[in-house]
């Protein structure tokens, strides 16, 4: 076997020997290759369909962050608590003073006016009404003596041209309860003449134009009221 023998020469018989026993490896490396894929597949096709298998999974699988945290659309908000009413500020101003009942009616509890003609001529007498008002929701006692009351004309630049207490101070006195509503008037007369509190000075006639009247009873002041000497 190891030495050929024939006609032809030796190599060609070496040649024909390595073409068999490459053929027989060739049959037998395909037979082993139909075994392997009958017994598990074709390695490529196992890859594919595993690859596959895997891509369908990760498919039907949630996402890791969905198996970690639960979708937004399942968690329930919970309704915030309504928020309690504003409470109202406190009031600026100071609360008003309460009257005792039966107590001396303090300049809060008082009102105070003065009524008037409107206007009168020069020189004439007219009639000023002062008038003292309980307007507290209980009675109260009011000293009304007369050197407490007086009646002031003044001009418009505010300059005092009479008071009813310089010439003729009263010297009533007068002590009065009054109901809550209940007002008391007194009655002032203006001699038309001019006058200052020591009722020295000489007194003439104001001149014609625009005045004020101002009611005074004690520490309590009425507002102005106008006044017109013609």
């Amino acid at each position: 076997m190891l030495h050929p023998v024939g006609p032809l020469p030796t190599a060609v018989y070496w040649r024909r020997r390595l073409l068999v026993l490459l053929l027989v490896v060739a049959v037998l490396g395909g037979g082993g290759w139909l075994l392997v894929a009958a017994l598990g597949g074709a390695p490529g096709r196992t890859s594919t369909a595993t690859a596959a298998a895997t891509s369908a999974a990760a498919a039907t699988e949630p996402p890791a962050l969905e198996r970690v945290l639960p979708p937004v659309t399942g968690v329930r908000t919970p309704t915030p608590a309504p928020e309690p009413p504003a409470e109202p500020e406190p009031s600026a101003e100071p609360p008003a003073a309460t009257q005792a009942p039966g107590g001396p009616c303090g300049d809060d509890a008082v009102e105070l006016v003065v009524r008037s003609p409107g206007s009168a001529p020069a020189g004439s007498k007219p009639t000023f009404e002062l008038v003292v008002t309980n307007v507290s929701p209980v009675p109260c006692v009011r000293v009304l003596d007369e050197r407490l009351q007086e009646v002031l004309l003044l001009d418009e630049a505010g300059n005092r041209v009479w008071g009813s207490n310089d010439c003729f101070p009263g010297d009533g006195t007068q002590t009065r309860t009054l109901a809550p509503g209940e007002s008391v008037t007194a009655s002032l007369v203006w001699g038309g003449l001019t006058s200052e509190p020591s009722c020295t000075a000489p007194r003439t006639t104001p001149a014609p134009g625009e005045y004020v009247l101002r009611g005074r009873l004690d520490t309590e002041v009425s507002p102005d009221v106008p006044f017109t000497v013609s």
